[in-house]
């Protein structure tokens, strides 16, 4: 896929934009410095090219990601049919003072009103400094299972003639 594909998928799809303006976190996957998976939820922020996540600063996903910073990440329903989005890319780590602005923004989509100036006056108080993961996305799929599911479902039911 090229960029502009992707993007396009992430930002147009009536799907994708369901589950981006959810409450539902994100699953981000990564190889950890031991070099086993890791599959962690986590807050975001898409900002239309990128997503942005954060982590106290010392958490060990830091020094994982900046060893290797191909990534995976997952937002999906728990209803049926579910909904998912399945992003891949690489991820930039930069240390922030203060809160990351994005994770505020993130959280927005959890709390409201007075819950989030709470949470906001918590977060604040906690951390001195974040690290900011910033994930360019570099391939995209939406699967919806009505009209789109794994290409191996796809190929099954059209190998027993159970659709198209």
């Amino acid at each position: 896929m090229t960029p502009e594909q992707v993007l396009s998928l992430i930002n147009d799809d009536p799907f994708a934009q369901r589950l981006l303006a959810s409450p539902i976190p994100a699953r981000l996957a990564y190889i950890a410095t031991d070099g086993t998976p890791r599959a962690i939820p986590i807050g975001y922020h898409f900002s239309g090219t990128t997503f942005v996540m954060a982590t106290a600063e010392g958490a060990p996903k830091i020094e994982a990601l900046r060893q290797n910073p191909a990534v995976a990440l997952t937002i999906d329903t728990d209803t049926q049919p579910p909904v998912v989005l399945l992003v891949r890319g690489t991820v930039t780590v930069e240390m922030v003072d203060g809160v990351v602005p994005e994770y505020l923004e993130g959280a927005r989509r959890s709390f409201q009103g007075e819950a989030f100036e709470s949470f906001r006056e918590q977060v604040t108080a906690l951390y001195d400094r974040m690290a900011k993961i910033t994930l360019t996305p570099t391939w995209a799929k939406v699967l919806d299972f009505e009209t789109r599911a794994p290409e191996m479902v796809e190929r099954l039911a059209r190998a027993k003639g159970l659709g198209g």
